[in-house]
């Protein structure tokens, strides 16, 4: 008998889709850093793609583990052009804060449906969400100041090929 009910179960699954979605996103812009020949936001973007199939695994163990079944859904082509790398992280930070949208309705829903163990589960996602957005907006913060300078552009590169995964 499952322990999570039909509602939260696919609520809990479009969430899996919307992460796995993330990743591919994630995925495409590495592809075009590279095009680019800025390895350090490639690299930054494919921790994150990694990040996210990370958070889609999550919340798969989870439905699991409470008896409900995971269900994958098609994931739609994402987008594989942008005018510069500023354009990367503001889609970066457009799609996080979908995500951090979507999962505060899913919060609401598990509080509606008295489902304490989701609710618990969805905690360590909104705290996450705090993270997934500020990070972009330092970025785009950084890029908004080198502007067209090559130089500056290098340098915030050489800054995104530091980070490392958690």
């Amino acid at each position: 008998m499952p322990r999570i009910s039909p509602t939260i179960q696919d609520a809990l699954n479009a969430q899996v889709n919307r992460e796995l979605a993330s990743a591919y996103v994630y995925l495409g812009m590495a592809a075009w850093a590279d095009e680019q020949n800025l390895a350090g936001a490639a690299s930054w973007l494919r921790l994150q793609w990694n990040e996210e199939l990370a958070h889609a695994t999550k919340i798969i163990d989870y439905i699991s583990e409470r008896g409900g079944q995971v269900k994958l859904a098609a994931i739609a082509e994402p987008p594989m052009q942008y005018e510069n790398l500023l354009d990367v992280f503001r889609n970066v930070l457009s799609h996080e804060e979908e995500v951090s949208d979507a999962i505060n309705k899913l919060y609401d829903l598990a509080v509606s449906e008295k489902d304490y163990a989701t609710q618990t589960l969805l905690d360590w996602y909104v705290n996450e969400q705090v993270e997934e957005e500020n990070q972009p907006m330092e970025i785009i913060s950084l890029l908004e100041r080198v502007g067209d300078s090559g130089s500056g552009l290098l340098l915030v590169d050489r800054r995104l090929a530091g980070r490392t995964a958690e």
